[in-house]
């Protein structure tokens, strides 16, 4: 398998739940003449931090377009100016980035605020959005992505010494890439149009929390719960139907509850296989470790 190397299209930010770690067993989801295939076309409804769809579209370059979508504006946004104007990009990230790193801690904290606010009064530009989006990912508390009920973006600042807040070479490669996908903001039902025998889908929705505390990464104001989840079952149940190759990722409550069968249930048409992943961000440190995650196919090469 083809890994990343430093100037290679990869994720341009830090993403809570990014599967970088995991694409090794997201290969092994899928169907083993993959790269033999023709016209075909790549579908991903919760996009993230892009971890699977940069390296899928340079591991299988015979995939013709791709499709990505994601309910988050701001980072579909980000996306859409990676794509279309990433020098204004990076001209911009790169005044932020000397005037942030030039101050001391107090002031780093009072920038980091300011930045925020400006951020969540949505009266900038798309180039702003996008370069202020990357900027409070790589400068504020443990790269986290989450919202208020206003759908404000309210993470604290973190504390880095020397944060890399515009790197060139990753946003260049990105944008290179993303000339052959086409992007979309909204629910991931809409993606169903792109369904048929040549389509391969990747999920990876917001993860049913294992407990009652561990929803602290809210990507959207409306969130998603267990009817999302159920909702979210029965589309892949339509593509499926459809013709399409799909895998799934999702968090496993058995990890808590050995007797819990919520999406042993859900997607009891499809095969389901356990996997281990590492947890990085826990608010407890005790929790930080390796869990079992559960991948969803109808394609697994087994």
């Amino acid at each position: 398998m083809k890994r990343l190397t430093e100037k290679s299209a990869k994720p341009f930010i830090k993403w809570v739940g990014g599967k970088t770690q995991l694409l090794d067993e997201v290969k092994r989801s899928l169907p083993s003449d993959l790269g033999k295939r023709t016209g075909l076309t790549y579908v991903e409804p919760f996009v993230g931090g892009g971890a699977v769809l940069f390296w899928i579209l340079q591991e299988y370059p015979n995939i013709e377009r791709a499709v990505i979508n994601d309910i988050n504006a701001e980072l579909i946004c980000t996306y859409r100016v990676i794509k279309s104007n990433v020098e204004a990009l990076i001209q911009g990230l790169n005044r932020i980035q000397a005037e942030y790193i030039s101050l001391g801690a107090d002031d780093r904290k009072e920038y980091f605020l300011s930045k925020r606010a400006l951020f969540n009064s949505r009266n900038i530009s798309d180039i702003e959005t996008a370069a202020l989006f990357i900027f409070l990912n790589r400068t504020c508390f443990n790269g986290l992505y989450r919202v208020n009920s206003k759908g404000e973006f309210n993470v604290p600042h973190g504390k880095y010494s020397n944060p890399k807040i515009c790197d060139e070479d990753t946003l260049r490669a990105d944008s290179a890439l993303l000339q052959k996908v086409e992007i979309l903001c909204g629910d991931f039902s809409e993606t169903g149009l792109f369904a048929g025998p040549d389509a391969v889908f990747y999920f990876d929705p917001p993860y049913k929390p294992l407990t009652e505390t561990a929803a602290f990464t809210s990507y959207a104001k409306d969130g998603f719960d267990d009817n999302e989840q159920r909702r979210l079952g029965r589309f892949i149940e339509d593509i499926a139907a459809e013709g399409s190759v799909f895998v799934a990722s999702n968090s496993d409550p058995k990890n808590v509850d050995p007797e819990e069968n919520f999406f042993d249930r859900l997607y009891h048409k499809f095969t389901i296989k356990r996997v281990s992943a590492a947890r990085m961000i826990n608010s407890n440190p005790n929790g930080r470790g390796c869990i079992s995650e559960i991948m969803i196919s109808n394609a697994f090469n087994i």
